[in-house]
């Protein structure tokens, strides 16, 4: 099993779990992902600022990820994750892949489609599609707090971690570097497989290229 501490409006992480789901599914599809909440709006006392992750999928597509990102609507930007984090947990607890499948449906409305996914009529969506009951505000955020307080046990230093049983890697997919006003962002293809291969004790040629964009 792979687990991934990681936020839905975190823009690295998306990146990073594109390319996860990309080597898993090459090397064992049938592993699940299970999908933990790492809540950016608790860890640093304030929801992300719009403007903030505008400017840092700018520099994503410009320099790594022109794929990825193609609706990205500041002005519908979510003003929290904590309950879309939760209905990822109901998902997830329902169903090991459901966390996965949900979390991945978020990320898409978000960044592609340019949708708020704070709002309750697009999380029913999310939970109806994937016949899910949305959990009460309540249970989200205590759902949100004890993974935010595993994550910190176990070490979690940002969005995304990933963990195969006592291994881990921040952030693997992407180096990050402030130049100036902008971020200087590199992209490793093969280092999330090679990680993840390594994990699996598997060793198969890559198959090469860039993951694309999910549908």
């Amino acid at each position: 099993m792979i687990e991934v501490f990681a936020d839905i409006w975190c823009p690295f992480a998306y990146v990073g779990m594109v390319h996860l789901r990309a080597a898993r599914d090459e090397l064992a599809p049938s592993l699940p992902i299970l999908v933990r909440a790492w809540p950016l709006e608790v860890v640093n006392g304030t929801p992300l600022d719009p403007r903030t992750v505008a400017d840092e999928v700018a520099d994503l597509r410009a320099q790594v990820a022109p794929e990825l990102f193609t609706g990205l609507d500041p002005g519908h930007f979510p003003t929290t994750t904590i309950p879309a984090l939760g209905l990822v947990a109901a998902a997830r607890g329902q169903d090991p892949t459901g966390g996965e499948t949900v979390g991945m449906t978020l990320r898409r409305w978000l960044f592609e489609e340019g949708r708020d996914i704070s709002d309750p009529d697009v999380l029913a969506e999310a939970a109806d599609a994937a016949a899910v009951e949305m959990p009460s505000a309540a249970w989200a955020r205590a759902a949100v707090e004890a993974e935010h307080a595993l994550g910190r046990a176990r070490g979690v230093k940002g969005s995304p971690h990933f963990f195969v049983g006592d291994a881990e890697s921040f952030c693997p997919t992407l180096r990050i570097a402030r130049a100036g006003a902008h971020l200087q962002i590199t992209l490793d293809h093969d280092r999330m497989r090679s990680w993840l291969s390594g994990c699996l004790g598997t060793d198969r040629p890559a198959a090469g290229g860039a993951p694309s964009a999910p549908a």
